[in-house]
């Protein structure tokens, strides 16, 4: 009998390991499927915050057209009536007998102009007669000053420049006193 105890012992011996080397390796398995989990859920979480992203640059592209397409607008409607003025003048021009009305009219539409762009922010830089700055002025050509008092500032402006919103968008561009 002594030598069954022993098989038996021996058997459940082999079982216990047996058993043991079975859950170390569901142990190991676990991990294996844990970290598979992990990477499926972070490459999941990746895909969807990159999808929010791409939206998100896709929407305010839109938005940004959208905006300046709409401001492009605005200031087209500013500028219909003053067409149609000049319309009817350019049709009016052959009937009109009278000079000093025709350039009265013309006036009359250049201040309309001046006065519609200067409410979306245009403004004309007066620049004659000031110190040259040549971050602000553009040098066509130095000439020799008429008086001493006007060297170095600006004699002539050939091309006048503007403001929009404080921001130069065209430069004047100026003849200097040397």
């Amino acid at each position: 009998m002594g030598n069954k105890e022993e098989k038996v012992k021996k058997e459940e011996v082999k079982n216990e390991a047996e058993k043991k080397k079975k859950e170390e390796t569901k142990k190991e398995e676990n991990p294996k499927v844990s970290m598979e989990d992990k990477l499926q859920q972070a490459e999941d979480k990746f895909l969807r915050i990159f999808s929010e992203y791409e939206n998100f640059r896709r929407r305010t592209q839109k938005e940004r057209a959208d905006l300046i397409s709409g401001a492009a607008a605005d200031v087209y409607k500013v500028l219909l009536p003053i067409l149609d003025d000049l319309d009817r003048a350019k049709d009016n021009i052959e009937k009109v007998e009278d000079v000093a009305s025709l350039k009265e009219g013309l006036e009359l539409i250049f201040d309309k102009l001046t006065k519609s762009l200067k409410s979306n922010g245009l403004e004309l830089m007066d620049v004659k007669e000031q110190d040259f700055n040549a971050d602000e002025h553009e040098a066509i050509t130095n000439i020799p000053a008429p008086s001493e008092e006007l060297k170095g500032k600006v004699v002539e402006v050939v091309e006048k420049g503007y403001t929009l919103n404080g921001k130069i968008i065209r430069f004047p561009k100026v003849v200097v006193g040397a």
